[in-house]
């Protein structure tokens, strides 16, 4: 990444390391996202893409390396100002059944409130429009416990967007969603970045979805970097059966030119 991309990182990322106990989870890693970017991490199960989302948010501590968000040290900042400059969408995280979908919509508005403060008109409007931008408002007044896992995961996404922050950290976005709203999900998060600024580091599990919308796709294997860039330069037919173990064939998107892989089904 250019020194000019790097000065305007919402996110930078510099030899982080996590272990669970002894074992590592992330191996000296770096990155940077920068503002107006969409950039997707992908690697197989276990790789370390949800260590690094938790590492950085906070989530879980560091044995090495630093996170900064906008410029600044994270370790620097106490876990309200983390809030205010990275909302994040978590995976599956536990919502209380007897919420309603914009009571829950509602809780990335905590941030911006003192305590105890109760929700002003201009905080049930950042909802609104969060929920709106989801397809979530028809179902404002619904219990959680009543959604489908992918109107659960809607509203997740929802909740982050009305933290308005500069830097959205989403871990696996696009599960449980059919094809239609995972495409309008990566849709809405590049529209985010290319009108508003705002920087998007997500997790995505599909491939060809994550070649189709990100800016630069940053690759993990066994804790490591093992490729950064655009995404037909990661997402190679060598790259994959080396990384995910398995054989596919890379084509072309006859519109966009973007890579859309096949796996290789053998001989019928």
């Amino acid at each position: 990444m250019s020194a000019q991309a790097v000065q305007a990182a919402a996110l930078e990322v510099r030899r982080l390391s996590v272990a669970y106990g002894e074992r590592p989870a992330l191996r000296d890693v770096s990155l940077a996202v920068a503002v107006g970017e969409l950039m997707g991490l992908v690697g197989p199960n276990g790789s370390g893409k949800t260590t690094l989302i938790r590492a950085a948010s906070g989530v879980v501590a560091s044995r090495g390396g630093e996170v900064c968000l906008g410029g600044v040290d994270a370790a620097a900042l106490s876990a309200k100002e983390v809030a205010l400059r990275a909302a994040v969408v978590p995976q599956n995280p536990p919502l209380p059944p007897a919420f309603s979908a914009l009571e829950i919509v509602l809780m990335g508005r905590t941030p911006h409130l003192r305590l105890l403060q109760a929700e002003s008109g201009a905080d049930l409007e950042a909802a609104r429009r969060a929920m709106l931008a989801t397809d979530t408002w028809q179902f404002a007044d619904r219990r959680v416990g009543e959604l489908s896992g992918g109107e659960r995961q809607r509203l997740l996404v929802a909740r982050a967007l009305a933290q308005e922050t500069p830097l959205l950290l989403l871990d696996e976005p696009t599960a449980h969603l059919d094809v239609g709203h995972q495409a309008a999900t990566l849709r809405l998060m590049l529209r985010l970045c290319r009108g508003e600024g705002k920087a998007v580091l997500a997790a995505v599990h599909d491939l060809t979805l994550a070649a189709q919308f990100c800016d630069r796709l940053v690759m993990l294997h066994r804790g490591e970097v093992v490729a950064e860039g655009a995404p037909a330069d990661v997402l190679t037919p060598e790259r994959v059966r080396t990384v995910y173990g398995a054989s596919v064939h890379v084509l072309s998107h006859p519109l966009t030119g973007r890579p859309v892989l096949a796996p290789d089904g053998g001989a019928q």
